[in-house]
């Protein structure tokens, strides 16, 4: 199975990555499956019910999110209702929505997405670790493919998460610092990893950010209105290669292609 995992969708220039680079590349790469992080996907803050439905119809299959998943409230009616949009699982009870998702191919093989939310350096939220456990021991109990997205601002956490589920899920990957990390790896001829897939999204800015408005920011120490760049679009993840029998992670391989025009 070829599946592709996308880092944050970053607002317009995001989106229009998306529209016009994803099609060409699930017929040139003969894709299975698509999941794209789009926590950001509304300015750089958020996902609109709009916006939501316009990436699933980009030839995106799964969408995971992360700390900005409430942002927008009539995303709150999509988590209810659309299984192939997620919120972190590690939410406490009773967050609305789900924070896995399976689907079927065509080849009849079921794949299982989840979406976590790291604690270092972020909110109070239950422990990513055990939740996943109970989540292996239960729903997800004979699925044998297994995607995460770890939505985490610390390496170490995310790192400790990949050896924590290394060889229990096929791929960890890491999402919010929409940095590329260039640590791709299979995990004990099991797990794909890869420390963050980067950001689908305007990479002439400060992480998705208009500069001078994020240099106000740190020069100022006083918050302003964010304002989304524009220039430099890239659509930046991950192809991951899957055992269709086993579950088990064959290869994976960075992207980092730049929208032009």
């Amino acid at each position: 199975m070829r599946l592709f995992m996308l880092g944050d969708v970053y607002a317009k220039p995001g989106r229009r990555c998306l529209a016009e680079l994803l099609p060409g590349l699930r017929k040139s790469k003969s894709l299975d499956l698509v999941v794209a992080n789009s926590e950001n996907a509304a300015g750089g803050l958020g996902l609109s019910a709009k916006l939501a439905e316009d990436i699933l119809g980009y030839g995106v299959d799964v969408i995971t999110t992360g700390n900005h998943v409430w942002k927008k409230k009539d995303l709150v009616g999509v988590l209810k209702t659309e299984p192939r949009v997620i919120r972190p699982l590690n939410y406490p009870s009773p967050a609305p929505g789900c924070g896995y998702a399976i689907r079927t191919l065509p080849c009849r093989s079921r794949i299982a997405v989840v979406n976590l939310e790291g604690r270092v350096y972020g909110g109070d939220l239950d422990c990513p670790f055990k939740a996943m456990d109970r989540l292996l021991d239960g729903p997800l109990a004979g699925i044998k493919t297994i995607l995460v997205d770890f939505h985490a601002e610390a390496t170490s956490e995310k790192k400790a998460m990949a050896y924590h589920l290394k060889g229990r899920v096929s791929a960890l990957v890491g999402t919010h610092t929409h940095v590329q990390t260039a640590d791709q790896r299979i995990l004990d001829e099991h797990t794909a990893y890869m420390t963050d897939l980067g950001m689908t999204g305007p990479h002439d800015s400060v992480i998705g950010m208009d500069p001078e408005t994020a240099l106000y920011r740190f020069k100022t120490a006083r918050p302003n209105n964010m304002k989304a760049a524009t220039k430099d679009p890239r659509l930046q993840g991950a192809f991951i290669t899957i055992d269709k029998k086993s579950g088990k992670a064959l290869k994976i391989e960075r992207l980092d292609l730049a929208l032009r025009g």
